[in-house]
């Protein structure tokens, strides 16, 4: 699979290939802060198929978690593209920046520990407390 994508005013662009890690919404509370209050749909894609074509993003990380995700940002406009976990060989693509979204076909739902009441899984998708056991 190939997906490409960018921010909001086109300044920092990407592609992506390979096969999907995972595709999933995530209920947890940090990204419930990154969304604006939504679960993140995101789509995992292997990290030696990941980079960027335009311009380059700014990085944040929280210096007061251990392990505390990367996550990739445009220093224009400030959409949220990537976050990249300590020892995970993925970037994390947050669909809203697909060229195409319509390529996100979610399987899952992770972190519903802290899902809001107007947060909605599909029925039928498997739902996880934390993330699942593999």
């Amino acid at each position: 699979m190939r997906v490409e994508g960018g921010c909001y005013c086109g300044k920092v662009r990407y592609e992506a290939e390979g096969e999907p890690m995972m595709a999933a919404q995530c209920h947890c509370r940090e990204c419930q802060y990154i969304t604006g209050g939504g679960p993140n749909m995101f789509m995992a894609m292997p990290i030696g198929g990941f980079k960027y074509t335009a311009s380059e993003p700014k990085q944040f990380t929280r210096k007061d978690l251990s392990r505390a995700v990367t996550r990739e940002f445009c220093p224009e406009c400030g959409t949220h593209l990537a976050t990249k976990a300590p020892g995970l060989p993925a970037a994390i693509l947050k669909v809203g920046t697909f060229d195409d979204p319509s390529l996100f076909n979610p399987q899952l739902a992770i972190y519903t520990c802290d899902k809001q009441a107007y947060h909605h899984v599909p029925d039928g998708m498997p739902a996880f407390d934390k993330l699942p056991a593999h």
